[in-house]
């Protein structure tokens, strides 16, 4: 105990040690002190001078043997073992060991940062005793100890090392909070005052409401007063006729008794008054029948008089109130698009907020590409000359075209791609293939004799056909193979040349001959428009010509794009249509088969105008993708999406998305029309491949 004493002080200088930092002179000191105290702790050896075979099983543990637990030979070994460790006590180097760990760790204090590594202290002590008695695997167990402990100043280094990233990040984690908070602050703020506008114009509707229901009432007021009037001027009528009727009878009686009072007045005949009464009679009869057709069928009518001016107020009245419905017809749609304008403001708050986040995700630094210079063949200058005018997309393909192109050389030979169906025909073989190595210049001069070729022969066989056919003639059979493979590697590679993908494009079925004809064609009509106008042939036309003919040629083309073409030849803001321009060197080709910018922008604006053509057609078809489209429909689309279209073209359209013959398309019979169809994908994918464009305006233009 004594000397375990003496080792614990002793462990406890190297925990100090090991605090300061490790060196390497207090690992020397150290060493030398366990070896003096190594020498001063006397070993715990055995009866016969050897180290105790105590076994393990006597502290509690059992050993399990891999044997059946039904066999004698098992059962019989246990209850030997038993009676063994009855008999056997444990080594008191053992004893020792054990209390002194269970001391150390007694004597701890755990409530510390480094309680994990103080813990760990007393069992590299004890792992140090075993060390030093142990002589015989004292290599391999230093070699262990010394693996763990590297191994933990590792991890140690590695924990220090992620320290400042913690603070890092919740440093980043405060600052996106903070911006997160300001941003629900402004969007609170946006709807309070949205909330404002939309509870000011909901008072104002209510106003509205309330003057038409005040003028409704006044118009009902107003039709009672009618009729009351018109009631007071039938019962005046009829009293007036009552009167008429009253004074006419006191008039008879008044005659009447006048006649009594003087019977020496003659009187007149009777026969004669008979008849006169007979005829009043009649008369009144006549009348009274013409009074009740007249009440019969003025029995409604009113006062001229009063019916203009009600028909006056009832106008006013009308005038008002499709004026307050207009008012509140326009009030009620710029509420609608108030409200829509909110919607789609939330929609793209959202959307920018998710497009942040996705940015500062995965935001990288912008690249450096001057460190190009020096690994690109040529140095500064080409790498200058490569890299005008593209972006980081355009660089990038630019940078793997170099590299692709150095690895292209060093190839010798291509491995043959076999005879499978997906194999294109012209590469059709099996074994290694030679690279004849020609240089960009000559790929391009060689796609560029395959095209006028092409184009002077009769198409009858297809392109990849012809494009091998065409090699043999020009290298004969045995070679003809191998530059089809170095041809096809090329063109692949050099995405950015023009020619070099337009070729692999129809090569590869991606685009129809078509599309690089009519371009070619497109090009040679307007440099004969051009020529038309240059009368004294000096090759040089003003700017206010060719903007002309660019209107003329492309009536389709919108302002934005005529102005796109005429910055493509050099135009400016600062330009006058006077200057001139010389129109012949807008369709020159470098060696390597490069147009100048003009033509380049007239391919790109019509790539962009066949996907809105595409584009447009989709929408008007209204199906999913993946519905099927009869041929009728499609035929009515495309007319009623252009609708100045040739039955011609109409056909050619349908019979590419269909895939039949252009002489088999029904454009007469519907009944066929409904029954043939196709997926709609499928179709607008066809007709990508095409030479696929708008043919007139939208609408038909009014004859003049």
């Amino acid at each position: 105990m004594a000397n375990l004493q003496e080792r614990k002080s002793f462990s406890k200088s190297r925990i100090s040690i090991q605090a300061s930092g490790g060196t390497p002179e207090a690992k020397g000191i150290e060493k030398r002190k366990l070896s003096q105290k190594r020498r001063t702790l006397p070993l715990q050896l055995s009866m016969d001078g050897h180290l105790s075979p105590w076994p393990t099983y006597t502290s509690g543990q059992t050993i399990l043997y891999n044997r059946k637990p039904c066999s004698d030979d098992s059962r019989n070994r246990a209850n030997t073992c038993q009676q063994q460790s009855m008999n056997i006590s444990k080594p008191k180097y053992l004893e020792q060991l054990e209390n002194y760990l269970r001391k150390e760790l007694l004597l701890l204090d755990l409530s510390t940062d480094s309680a994990q590594e103080l813990r760990l202290q007393p069992y590299r002590e004890i792992f140090e005793f075993f060390i030093e008695d142990f002589k015989t695997y004292k290599p391999l167990l230093s070699s262990i100890k010394n693996a763990y402990e590297v191994m933990l100043a590792h991890q140690k280094e590695k924990i220090r090392s992620l320290e400042p990233l913690k603070a890092k990040i919740v440093t980043m984690n405060e600052d996106c909070s903070e911006r997160v908070l300001a941003m629900r602050a402004e969007e609170r703020y946006e709807i309070s005052v949205l909330k404002k506008e939309k509870m000011n114009l909901l008072k104002l509707i209510d106003k509205k409401n309330e003057e038409k229901i005040s003028l409704q009432s006044e118009v009902a007021k107003l039709r009672r007063s009618l009729a009351e009037e018109y009631l007071r001027y039938l019962t005046e009528r009829d009293a007036r006729k009552i009167l008429i009727g009253d004074l006419n009878e006191l008039r008879y009686q008044q005659e009447d008794m006048s006649l009594a009072q003087n019977p020496g007045v003659p009187r007149e005949d009777p026969m004669k008054l008979t008849l006169a009464l007979k005829m009043t009679r009649q008369d009144l009869t006549r009348t009274q029948m013409e009074l009740n057709t007249m009440k019969a069928n003025s029995g409604d009518v009113v006062p001229r008089r009063d019916l203009e001016m009600q028909e006056k107020t009832n106008m006013e009245l009308q005038e008002q109130l499709e004026s307050l419905r207009a008012d509140y017809e326009e009030v009620r749609k710029e509420h609608e698009l108030l409200l829509q304008l909110h919607m789609n403001t939330l929609k793209e708050r959202d959307q920018f907020y998710n497009e942040l986040q996705e940015i500062q995700r995965t935001s990288t630094p912008r690249p450096d590409w001057t460190k190009c210079e020096s690994i690109i063949a040529g140095g500064p200058e080409r790498w200058l000359v490569l890299a005008e005018g593209k972006n980081s997309d355009q660089l990038v393909d630019v940078l793997l075209e170099e590299i692709g192109m150095g690895l292209l050389r060093e190839k010798d030979f291509f491995p043959g791609l076999g005879f499978g169906d997906a194999i294109p025909p012209f590469l059709r073989f099996d074994g290694p293939v030679k690279n004849k190595k020609p240089s960009k210049k000559e790929v391009v001069n060689l796609l560029k004799d395959a095209w006028k070729e092409r184009i002077a022969e009769e198409q009858k066989e297809s392109f990849p056909d012809f494009f091998f056919n065409f090699l043999e003639r020009r290298f004969g059979v045995n070679e003809a193979m191998a530059w089809a493979y170095t041809i096809f590697e090329n063109i692949k590679l050099f995405r950015s040349s023009e020619i070099m993908n337009q070729f692999y494009a129809v090569l590869m079925g991606k685009n129809l001959e078509s599309v690089y004809i009519n371009q070619k064609e497109t090009l040679s009509h307007l440099l004969k428009e051009l020529i038309s106008v240059d009368t004294q042939n000096e090759g040089s036309i003003t700017m206010e010509q060719f903007s002309t003919i660019l209107k003329t040629n492309f009536p389709l083309k919108k302002e934005e794009q005529i102005q796109e073409l005429m910055e493509a030849v050099g135009w400016g803001p600062d330009s006058s249509n006077s200057d001139m321009l010389n129109y012949r060197s807008l369709f020159h080709e470098d060696e390597e088969g490069q147009s100048e910018p003009f033509v380049q922008r007239l391919w790109e604006q019509y790539e962009s105008e066949k996907e809105a053509y595409l584009e447009e057609l989709k929408q008007e078809l209204d199906l999913d993708p993946l519905e099927e489209v009869t041929l009728l429909k499609m035929r009515g689309t495309l007319m009623n999406m252009d609708p100045t279209m040739d039955k011609q073209t109409l056909s050619a359209y349908l019979s590419q998305a269909y895939q039949i013959p252009a002489i088999d398309v029904p454009l007469e019979d519907e009944e066929r029309q409904g029954i043939i169809s196709i997926k709609v994908e499928t179709a607008l994918d066809r007709l990508r491949m095409a030479d696929t464009k708008r043919v007139g305006p939208r609408e038909p233009e009014p004859a003049s």
